[in-house]
């Protein structure tokens, strides 16, 4: 079996690996503990974006209750082949910030993201990127048997 490396990216091979956007995994401490939810995303201006039902459990379990203090949440996003065993792994953390003001929905929504779950999802939330780690994992370019001169 070939031998497979763990390389850390940086945080501008990060974005370019999430920029086209698709399904990540939203994680947070909600009102049942420990949360993971798949949702569709976007990058737009340097953030990510999801769309979550107004005053549905994300909405609000993503609330402090205070006045322009913003939840921190996880964010991860990932891509793996099994056969090849090659792949990478994107996390963000940072805050996640209510798009309420009438302007901020109106730009969220004419970037036109779709819904993981369909239904009335037409509450917007960004996640500011405070922190992007990433791995990407790959098969070794050398060989346990090289030939020797």
């Amino acid at each position: 079996m070939p031998e497979v490396v763990l390389e850390h990216l940086d945080e501008g091979e990060c974005i370019r690996l999430i920029a086209p956007g698709g399904i990540g995994r939203l994680c947070f401490a909600g009102q049942y503990d420990l949360t993971v939810l798949p949702v569709n995303y976007v990058l737009h201006g340097g953030a990510i974006l999801f769309r979550t039902a107004p005053e549905g459990t994300t909405d609000e379990d993503l609330r402090t209750g205070i006045a322009h203090a913003e939840y921190r949440v996880a964010f991860e996003v990932d891509d793996f082949d099994s056969e090849t065993r090659e792949g990478w792994s994107v996390l963000v953390q940072g805050p996640a910030h209510h798009m309420d003001s009438d302007e901020e929905r109106a730009a969220a929504a004419a970037i036109g993201l779709q819904t993981w779950a369909g239904g009335d999802r037409d509450h917007f939330i960004r996640i500011s990127p405070a922190r992007v780690t990433g791995r990407r994992i790959r098969r070794s370019q050398t060989t346990g048997s090289q030939a020797t001169s």
